[in-house]
């Protein structure tokens, strides 16, 4: 039987261990506010794309009221160049009333991969002139259709890239590609993201990195992505992982990704901006979502 000095020193080191363990996860979270400080609180409009559908001027205002002051775009009609029923002039308009500003829209340039060149460069164009008056900054590529995931379609999406890269940036603007899980299932030892990040060019080709799938799919951590393309992945998206089925979203908070480890690295990442995005699996409804879930990072993540 242990004495009591034995005792009275295996208390105090659990609660030595314990203090310890609460003040390095402090220490993670004053690292997570300093690395995120001066960057806007964003917002992917496709988590609310159906309050946006019904009252567009309406939703922005509550956005704005929420404390979101960044946005990325979904959605987009190059034959008239309009962004949820608006000319893109009024659009900005809109955003500018609120106090908003967009730095990146999702485009749908995948619907042009295995179409001629000549179709995908003029839709660009249509994209840049756009983003342009929108005064974002990237264009991003955010999906791939089923039939467009084999290694020989990555092998031509890396030349695609490249390509409508070069005519993005001669614009002033810049070229992101946005990852799900298939750019990371393996095919005969190879996957679509080492094809992505070993054939493309780093100054032609950013990448907005998905949090949620890294987590879900990759076989890196964020960090080992980090360190692999240091200042490459200028955008986040940042979406929690529901704690039970770990294949659907939730409110940030709820679930189970711990962002006080992806956080601090910012720096070596590259970020520019990040955008709070939850899909669908709402608790109550995607305002209410947004809401908490602003609420929870402000609290949680940005102290």
């Amino acid at each position: 039987m242990p004495s009591s000095a034995d005792q009275v020193t295996r208390r105090q080191f659990v609660q030595g261990a314990s203090a310890l363990a609460a003040l390095s996860a402090l220490g993670y979270a004053s690292r997570s506010s300093a690395a995120l400080a001066g960057f806007p609180i964003g917002l992917q409009l496709y988590t609310i794309r159906d309050p946006l559908a019904r009252d567009a001027f309406g939703t922005l205002k509550q956005v704005a009221a929420l404390g979101y002051r960044d946005l990325e775009t979904y959605g987009f009609d190059p034959d008239h160049v309009k962004y949820y029923g608006l000319d893109a002039k009024s659009f900005k308009h809109v955003l500018e009333d609120n106090g908003l500003t967009t730095s990146s829209g999702h485009y749908d340039l995948f619907q042009y991969l295995h179409k001629p060149m000549q179709e995908l460069t003029a839709y660009v164009d249509r994209c840049i002139e756009g983003a342009l008056a929108l005064d974002q900054k990237y264009i991003t590529w955010p999906w791939l259709d089923p039939e467009s995931r084999s290694i020989d379609a990555f092998r031509l999406l890396a030349e695609r890239l490249n390509r409508i890269g070069e005519q993005i940036r001669k614009a002033g603007l810049l070229l992101a590609y946005h990852n799900h899980d298939f750019e990371f299932i393996a095919h005969d030892g190879e996957r679509g993201y080492d094809i992505l990040i070993r054939d493309t060019d780093p100054a032609l080709v950013k990448l907005q990195l998905d949090l949620f799938w890294v987590a879900h799919s990759s076989p890196w951590t964020p960090l080992e992505l980090f360190e692999r393309q240091p200042g490459r992945f200028t955008m986040w998206h940042i979406k929690d992982m529901d704690r039970k089925n770990r294949d659907l979203y939730t409110e940030l908070g709820n679930g189970s990704i711990d962002f006080t480890t992806i956080l601090p690295r910012a720096k070596l990442a590259g970020l520019e901006y990040y955008f709070i995005e939850q899909g669908d699996n709402f608790a109550v409804d995607p305002m209410r979502s947004i809401a908490d879930s602003v609420a929870y990072f402000r609290e949680h993540l940005l102290r």
